[in-house]
């Protein structure tokens, strides 16, 4: 399924910090569990993570891959937690409200 594109943007860092949650995670890992969720690019993900680390929500730290060069490795700061956390409530009253009215839209077009 195709997500409007503002619907995406809007919790697209959400999804990013709550799979960085689980474990620490290199750019590519993070892009193929994000578009688990939403249809992302690492185009898309690669400047959110820069953005998210500028910001000191993440720490970095290269790890030695059998592949090819030093994997860089994105770990949540504690500031990083209580971001994530913060945008989880706002997404769950935002949904909470957003579903709420739709129920009622509904409700008002049986009538």
């Amino acid at each position: 399924m195709n997500l409007n594109v503002q619907f995406k943007k809007g919790v697209l860092e959400l999804v990013v910090l709550l799979s960085v949650t689980k474990k620490d995670m290199y750019g590519y890992e993070l892009v193929s569990e994000v578009s688990k969720v939403i249809d992302v690019n690492e185009g898309t993900i690669y400047p959110l993570l820069k953005r998210l680390t500028n910001e000191h929500y993440f720490e970095t730290y290269l790890v030695e891959s059998t592949e090819g060069p030093p994997r860089k490795y994105y770990h949540l700061t504690k500031a990083g937690e209580l971001y994530k956390d913060n945008l989880k409530k706002e997404w769950q009253e935002f949904h909470y409200k957003v579903d709420a009215f739709i129920k009622e839209c509904e409700s008002d077009d049986e009538k």
